[in-house]
This record gives structure tokens, sequence and C-alpha cells, in this order.
């Protein structure tokens, strides 16, 4: 296993990030994206650590806080050194049913950390990321909160997760002006299937020296090598049921068919070629990967030896290329009289 630096810090995470959607089950999406109790999550952790694996993701909605309880639980029951361990969980959604238990107030993210804190059975968080947008509350009072929660002792660092560049850059901004603590991180969908951050985000990432954790590499399954123009149902996929995060099938079929041929030529399957692509794209700091069987994990943490060569790349950035959009197009021609 390799590490990274993580964004301008002095902390090292490993290349892979373990995911915990699939802990827990609960009610609506969640039971469809994975069932996995503590017998199995205990099993999937050890796997996961043995690997050289230090860096583990959750979020306080997933399974309505079940994920964060079970990861807090494995934690004990396998007798992991925490200090080894970065971990990282994040505030914004909706986690109950009073009128503020939703958003990036300073009410729900102090509230939040508390109860996610209970859940993990931990005395701090690694890494809180917010948790997408709350246009109800100004960013300058998320950014204040997240700063006044990290002097409390209760988080490492702040990061943020699915905001568009514009509000990166805002938050950066204001932090920088009132001297607070700033985000370190990013999390954000990109996959062969979406590349759709390439456009903005990556290049104020790469500006502000963030670290970028891509979630979804597979596109939630869809490349995992299952699905093909012949088989659009895979029969054990979350995506059968809960068909998200959206992708230009049509595409995504084409970009199917190359992954699966360099595969095939490497003996490996058409998810560790997508996934080694994630791996190998520049600004990219750790690629978040999930589970639900042992199996499946394994062949997952195989992309980290996988090496494609110069060709291979260029055939997978042709077939799955972003359309450039204004004003892409228009940067690149005036850059030309610049040399």
């Amino acid at each position: 296993m390799k590490y990274n630096f993580l964004g301008g810090t002095g902390l090292l995470v490993s290349e892979i990030c373990f995911g915990t959607m699939t802990f827990g089950g609960g009610q609506g999406i969640w039971s469809a994206i994975g069932k996995l109790q503590q017998d199995g999550v205990n099993q999937l952790m050890k796997t996961v650590v043995d690997a050289g694996i230090n860096f583990i993701d959750t979020a306080n909605v997933y399974s309505q806080g079940e994920s964060e309880t079970l990861l807090g639980q494995s934690i004990i029951d396998l007798g992991f050194d925490r200090s080894e361990l970065v971990i990282a969980t994040k505030v914004r959604g909706k986690m109950g049913e009073g009128i503020n238990s939703i958003g990036l107030s300073r009410f729900h993210i102090f509230n939040s950390v508390d109860a996610s804190l209970k859940r993990l059975q931990l005395d701090h968080i690694d890494i809180l990321y917010v948790h997408g947008v709350d246009q109800r509350t100004p960013v300058e009072e998320t950014m204040r909160a997240l700063n006044d929660i990290v002097l409390t002792g209760k988080v490492r660092y702040i990061a943020c997760c699915n905001w568009p560049a514009w509000m990166i850059m805002k938050a950066a901004g204001i932090a920088e002006k009132h001297g607070w603590n700033k985000f370190i991180g990013l999390q954000h969908y990109y996959s062969l299937a979406g590349r759709d951050i390439e456009r903005e985000v990556l290049p104020v990432a790469e500006d502000l020296n963030l670290g970028v954790m891509p979630w979804s590499p597979l596109a939630g399954g869809f490349l995992s090598g299952k699905y093909t123009r012949n088989n659009e149902k895979a029969g054990d996929s979350r995506r059968d049921i809960f068909d998200f995060p959206p992708v230009n099938k049509e595409k995504a079929y084409d970009i199917i068919d190359v992954i699966a041929e360099i595969g095939a030529q490497h003996n490996v399957s058409a998810a560790q070629v997508a996934l080694a692509w994630v791996r190998l794209q520049k600004g990219v700091t750790s690629t978040i990967i999930g589970a639900k069987t042992i199996d499946q994990l394994n062949d997952n943490l195989k992309s980290i030896d996988l090496e494609l060569s110069a060709d291979e790349l260029m055939r997978i950035d042709e077939v799955s290329a972003l359309t450039k959009e204004y004003p892409q197009w228009m940067v690149e021609r005036q850059a030309a009289d610049r040399g």
C-alpha cells in the first residue's frame, strides 16, 4: 500500500480509502446499498487494515447512523490501534424529526459531531466533511462553526463533499480573511463515466492544494464489468434497485468495452482497470472503495498493483473524454498565443 500526503497537511493516508456505506442497511435506499451487520463488518475491516489501509470513510446519514455505530464497534472488537487510523465522517443530512436536524448551521454541526462521536465511540473525528450544499445557511456561518469545532479538539481537519468550485473558493477566501481553519480536501464523484469535476473542481483543488478523494469510482457499480449492452441488469448490484449516480449509459457501454478488453489483456477485472485509472489521475489522493463481500473487496484492492501503459491510458481517456464546454474551449484556444 502506498501513502500520500493529504493536501497541504503532514497527514499521510493510504491511496485507497475504505468507504462504509454498505454497513447497516437501514431503510429506503440504504437497504439497497448494503445490509452488513457486525460480523460481516468485522471481516471486511480486518481485511482492510491487514491490507495497509489506514483511511476509513463513513457519514452520519449512512443507514441513519448505523454505519457509524458498526464501524466504531469494529474498531473495539478487532482491537485496532486508534492512533493508526484516519476516521472521516460527514455532516449535513437530516438526522431526526426536528426542524433543525439538518443542514450546515452552527447548531446542527455541533449537535451532529457530538452524536457521531457517541455512535463511533471515539473522542475525536480526524476529518469532518460538510456533506453537500446547504443553500439556507451562509457559508460564513458554516466556516466559523467548522473552525470552532476544530478548536474544541473534537475534530482534527475539515473538508467538503459535493460543493461546486465557486463555493469551495468562497469558503477558502472567508477562512483566509478571518484566519480560520480551512478545508484540506474534497470528496467528489469521479469516475470514467463521470469526469465532470475536471472542468472546474480539480483545477480549484490544485490551486488551493487540496486533497481529492473520489467517491463512487465505479459509478455505483456500473463500471464493475457486470453491465454490458447485452446485460442491463446485474442481478446482485445496488444499481438494479438504486440507479445512482446518473450516467450516460450508451457512452458508459463504450467505456466498458475498452476497459474490459484491457482488463482481459492483464488478466484482471474491468473494475480493477476503472479503479486504476482514477488512482493514476493528477491530484487524486485516495480513492474511496466500498464492498459487500470479501471477494469484492479483494478484487478492488488488487487495482493498486495494476499499472496501465501510456497507450492504454490514452485509449481510456479518448473513450471517456468530456465534451469541451465554454469557456473551456475558449481558454484553450487563447492559451496558444502564450506558448
